[in-house]
């Protein structure tokens, strides 16, 4: 409740500054208290400093991949910017869940967000088409969908919403946790109540294998596996271990069943008042940021785990996962959705 009220403040508050003060940015150097600034700023003219607030569902820490991303962003845009373009990071929820600040952003009561693509698809529905279980050979097959055509269509998709993404940064391979056994086959997913973002195909894959799937916004997810409100959950390794899910879930499987990409996405005014140098170096340290983050996510995945055996957690590995089992239990949402995502499926599978 408190996350929700955070965010209708920052609206509130945000659409006040746009009629007080003309809809100038408060410039600040990194993580704020303030609250975030509205996307119609006009202040992309010649020697104005414009901030551009991007809120996260992430926590503000070393091991955080999407802190990790907006750092190398900041300090790559205000370096090639002269401090023209300052980036204003929210971490840890503070500004809503991931759904809620994807709104924001198409609202223009925040400039931009990083997210994980599982809401994304109430937004663009053909992003639904990356959700899909075990659609990915890895991680480079994903970055050649993402990085081409496919991902640029889904961009344009987004576009008319008054959002549009700069680049597909990376949440990885999702994996499966829960407090009442180890996750092998399909059948071991049977009753347990399993979080799941707010995502059409998330939630008919886990109810294929069994489970009983609940979309929670992420802000929430703590608390409710704290407090036996769903068993389980299922996110990679980079959100799993810097978020201390280990705290309270006993159970861990290397399942890697959907990729998950992380799409940074900016209100289209404010990425339109800025001046094209500008507009150029923010999609420049955008890349930037990243191919950085994909690299941090891969280069930790190793020590995640054993921070994860560390806090507890019993870990089945990937060769104990019974993979063909569940690609044969994920057949029916591929029929499910033929008529909807079959096209877009099979030129992600012809990708090379």
């Amino acid at each position: 409740m408190k996350k929700k009220l955070s965010y209708f403040l920052v609206a509130v508050l945000s659409m006040g500054s746009l009629v007080g003060c003309g809809g100038n940015a408060t410039e600040s150097s990194g993580s704020s208290d303030q609250p975030a600034q509205a996307a119609n700023s006009n202040s992309g003219a010649e020697g104005d400093v414009v901030t551009i607030a991007v809120g996260s569902a992430a926590p503000d820490t070393e091991t955080s991949h999407y802190q990790q991303f907006l750092l190398k962003m900041k300090e790559q845009v205000e370096k090639e910017t002269n401090g023209t373009v300052k980036i204003e990071i929210h971490p840890n929820g503070e500004l809503g869940g991931e759904r809620e600040m994807i709104e924001a952003v198409q609202l223009g009561t925040l400039d931009a967000t990083i997210t994980g693509a599982g809401p994304l698809g109430n937004f663009a529905p053909s992003s639904n088409a990356l959700d899909f279980p075990f659609l990915f050979n890895d991680r480079e097959h994903a970055y050649k969908v993402l990085d081409g055509e496919i991902g640029q269509s889904i961009s344009k998709e987004l576009e008319p919403t008054g959002a549009k993404i700069l680049v597909w940064a990376e949440n990885g391979f999702r994996n499966i946790t829960n407090n009442t056994r180890p996750i092998k086959k399909p059948e071991d997913l049977k009753g347990i109540k399993i979080r799941t973002q707010e995502n059409k195909v998330h939630l008919d894959t886990f109810k294929d294998y069994g489970a009983n799937p609940t979309p929670m916004a992420f802000t929430e997810l703590f608390t409710s596996m704290q407090q036996g409100v769903v068993d389980g959950e299922e996110n990679p390794l980079s959100v799993i271990v810097p978020n201390k899910f280990f705290e309270v879930q006993k159970y861990m499987t290397l399942s890697d069943h959907f990729y998950q990409a992380a799409p940074f996405v900016i209100n289209t005014a404010k990425f339109e008042s800025l001046t094209p140098d500008q507009q150029k170096a923010l999609q420049s340290a955008a890349e930037a940021a990243r191919d950085f983050e994909r690299q941090f996510i891969f280069d930790m995945n190793e020590k995640f785990i054993e921070t994860a055996k560390e806090g507890g957690m019993e870990i089945l590995p990937a060769e104990e996962f019974d993979r063909e089992a569940f690609v044969a239990a994920s057949e029916n949402v591929y029929k499910k959705y033929e008529s909807e995502y079959g096209e877009v499926l099979k030129r992600i599978r012809e990708t090379k």
